[in-house]
């Protein structure tokens, strides 16, 4: 389980990285991952789950069903990222179109197989317009730094593949003129784009494939032309949940920040109620997103739970013990991390810096958020109608704020001794009571003896009597 990443090192085992050749600790099982409509986050979330499931299975060959328009660049440099993990074959089966970001997919993979007319090319990048689509004139350096940013990282990876990178960069640049053997494959001012024919033919000495191995009539040929049965494949199916988990993930800042709140306000209400259920739901919305999209499992939200019962034990039953609280504090934070950190099977066990980046900055951001609600939640929620009745909704029973008021009325006057430190909110003992207190400014240590003189919404406010 992933819940052991920070806190042991794993054995690895070289699988072969970036070869062709299968170790002996591989199974005979072909993934087949769909790569269909745009290539963007549910893409993204899809063949990262997928690749992760074949990793874990040990499987030999990866193959990409494609079929696609292009799409986003951040996506598709994504997933070059998670093919690159997979130690064992990547296959690319052209269904019907690759274009765009999904040529750029192909050569990131280390054969590639067409179906009967299908194309690849037209991969030059275009600057989407707010609206959607793409706009018809770019600025001319914006338009060579695109391309050229672009043409170098399609080079990587087809070199990296075997694949020519004239042939990839003939895709991307107009500028590109083709020229092999003598004939002229692609014009200046044209972008390449190849039919399964085109893309098979041979040239060079020794003769080779312009970049398809060849036109194969099927996907369930093409299995059998790799050396496998029907009885090794496993289809990895597209569920709808990851269109869910591009819109959570997206909000992932605004989740925790209503979490946050949500939780300091059903810590300061008294009873269980609304601002804790809405909390509870953001930080589970959170947590979702993050395993649908592939990230982590489920283990991160039960270390999330563990540390919220910590905490909620230091404030109601062990108050003034610091260490619970704190524990339970870490265990949150390090969950809510670890939920977005991309950790792959037999991968390094310690998270790099770049993986911590985004969750890190994202908590920074919703924190910050955070502690800006709460501060003008304290000032303006008590003046307001809403208040009284989300108090009394709190509380259980048929309890009510007249109830409430009777009783912070009856408190005026009990002395009683702090049961953690004032700074200036805290904890205070009243007989067989303990009850959240606040000084009216002032550091006051443990163990000293109050009065309470006043209240604060829920809170009593005391005066040190010794």
């Amino acid at each position: 389980m992933r819940l052991f990443a920070l806190m042991a090192v794993l054995t690895t085992v070289d699988l072969g990285a970036g070869t062709n050749e299968i170790g002996s600790d591989r199974v005979r099982r072909v993934y087949i991952l769909p790569v269909r409509d745009d290539i963007a986050p549910p893409i993204v979330y899809l063949l990262r789950r997928g690749v992760k499931e074949a990793m874990e299975a040990g499987a030999e060959v990866l193959v990409l069903d494609m079929e696609t328009n292009g799409g986003r660049f951040d996506s598709t440099k994504e997933i070059i990222q998670i093919l690159d993990q997979f130690e064992g074959q990547t296959v690319t089966y052209v269904n019907r179109d690759a274009y765009s970001a999904g040529a750029f997919i192909a050569v990131a993979t280390q054969r590639i197989y067409m179906a009967p007319q299908s194309v690849i090319g037209a991969a030059a990048p275009i600057l989407m317009a707010p609206g959607g689509g793409g706009v018809d004139q770019m600025p001319a350096t914006m338009e060579a730094k695109m391309t050229s940013a672009v043409a170098a990282r399609v080079r990587a990876s087809a070199e990296k593949n075997g694949h020519n990178p004239q042939v990839v960069e003939a895709m991307i640049n107009k500028n590109k003129r083709l020229e092999i053997d003598g004939q002229v494959l692609n014009e200046e001012g044209q972008i390449l784009t190849l039919t399964d024919v085109e893309a098979a033919r041979e040239y060079g000495d020794p003769p080779r494939p312009l970049l398809s191995l060849g036109t194969i009539r099927s996907l369930e040929a093409l299995v059998e032309e790799l050396g496998y049965g029907d009885e090794d494949v496993v289809r990895v199916e597209a569920t709808g949940a990851e269109r869910l988990a591009s819109w959570l993930n997206m909000l992932s800042p605004i989740l925790l920040l209503i979490g946050i709140v949500g939780i300091y306000l059903e810590i300061k209400t008294p009873g269980f109620g609304l601002p804790g259920i809405v909390g509870l739901i953001a930080f589970a919305l959170y947590f979702l997103g993050s395993y649908v999209a592939g990230f982590s499992g489920m283990e991160w939200l039960l270390v999330f739970i563990l540390g919220l019962v910590l905490v909620a034990l230091e404030f109601f039953l062990f108050p003034g013990t610091i260490f619970v609280g704190l524990t339970g504090a870490a265990l949150m934070l390090l969950s809510l991390v670890m939920a977005m950190v991309d950790v792959y099977p037999g991968g390094p066990t310690m998270p790099s810096f770049g993986q911590l980046r985004l969750p890190i900055s994202q908590i920074l951001i919703a924190m910050l958020g955070a502690a800006g609600a709460v501060w003008a939640l304290g000032l303006i929620l008590p003046k307001t109608s809403f208040y009284d009745r989300l108090v009394s909704s709190t509380t259980s029973g048929d309890r009510h704020v007249g109830e409430l008021a009777r009783e912070q009325t009856a408190r005026l006057g009990q002395v009683g001794v702090t049961v953690s430190p004032l700074r200036p909110g805290g904890k205070a003992r009243f007989g067989e009571q303990i009850l959240d207190v606040i000084s009216q400014g002032d550091l006051v240590d443990r163990g000293r003896k109050v009065r309470i003189i006043g209240h604060s919404a829920s809170e009593a406010i005391v005066e040190v009597i010794d």
